[in-house]
């Protein structure tokens, strides 16, 4: 246990007041019971001659007191907590987004300039970051110490975590749910840079084509336009009948389907339409879209989802 671990996020200096009022609450709550512990041996041990009769009428007023002021302690603290787990999975609109894959035993990491780090991820000094979060293979966990970062990653799913790096550095970045063999060697480094610098990396490590372009290519590869349209926009059958639904302007949109309840056309649902496309079916559209489960793997879908994201209205500044 280190307890001067740099805070390097703009949420570790709250995480660490949370931490220690909930250490500092458990010690006097602890301190509060051995106390009477103590006093209730000592006052009522053998051959004292106290009165011992009806000492449940006697306390009653002091255990209900005491009992209340610590429950609604506790439960500041609860809200305390929630209200700062929240924050770190409500990004601003303007978050910076980066795509990471866990995988036995590496971080994969890309931009959605292109640019890949394994092990390694680059985000600038001041700028909210949102990193899209999934596994290949087993449930890994996605920690920076220096950040109080720590969130699981699932196969199968995509989980979002938000910070903003306040301090230049480089800091440890670990798995710390217990993997595999190698477990202890899937760790890798955060390195947050001024703007200018960041600005620098990202042109010097430019990829050959941006996530959405390769996505796009992935879109015409699989044969995705032969029925969503060759610009998302929907493909016509014969009779006039649209095969399945436009993915031009779905991306943050209510999706009504078929059994009557309404989702909303975000990554998860975009990822499970591609690899469990009978789960949530559109409503109006026959379930014709077969699975690509264990056809793609999770870096290519992910260039999926971000091409079908790109393909939604830009908001205006």
């Amino acid at each position: 246990m280190n307890l001067w671990l740099p805070a390097a996020s703009a949420n570790a200096a709250e995480t660490d007041r949370l931490l220690w009022a909930l250490l500092l609450m458990s010690c006097a709550v602890l301190a509060l019971v051995f106390t009477l512990l103590l006093r209730y041996i000592i006052k009522y041990r053998a051959g004292n001659p106290l009165d011992r009769g009806a000492a449940g009428e006697k306390s009653w007023r002091f255990e209900v007191g005491w009992t209340a002021a610590t429950l609604l302690v506790f439960l500041g603290l609860f809200v305390w907590g929630a209200n700062l787990y929240m924050s770190l999975f409500q990004p601003p609109a303007k978050a910076l987004k980066i795509y990471v894959v866990g995988k036995q035993w590496m971080w994969k990491v890309e931009h959605a300039g292109g640019q890949r780090e394994i092990d390694a991820l680059h985000v600038p000094v001041g700028r909210p970051v949102e990193l899209l979060l999934t596994s290949e293979d087993v449930i890994h966990d996605f920690s920076v110490p220096a950040f109080r970062l720590k969130h699981d990653v699932l196969p199968g799913r995509y989980e979002t975590l938000s910070f903003t790096a306040t301090k230049p550095g480089r800091y440890a970045l670990y798995c710390t749910q217990f993997c595999g063999l190698d477990h202890a060697k899937m760790t890798g480094a955060v390195s947050v840079l001024p703007a200018p610098q960041f600005a620098n990396w990202l042109a010097a490590n430019g990829g050959e084509s941006s996530l959405v372009a390769q996505g796009q290519a992935l879109y015409e590869r699989y044969g995705c336009s032969g029925c969503h349209g060759g610009n998302g926009a929907g493909s016509a059958q014969s009779g006039g009948t649209v095969r399945a639904p436009a993915l031009a302007g779905l991306y943050g949109s209510p999706v009504p389907l078929a059994d009557g309840t309404v989702v909303t056309a975000d990554e998860r649902y975009l990822h499970d339409s591609i690899v469990l496309p009978q789960k949530e079916v559109a409503a109006g559209y026959a379930p014709l879209m077969p699975s690509y489960a264990g056809q793609i793997n999770e870096e290519d879908i992910l260039k999926l989802v971000s091409y079908i994201q790109s393909l939604a209205p830009q908001a205006a500044p």
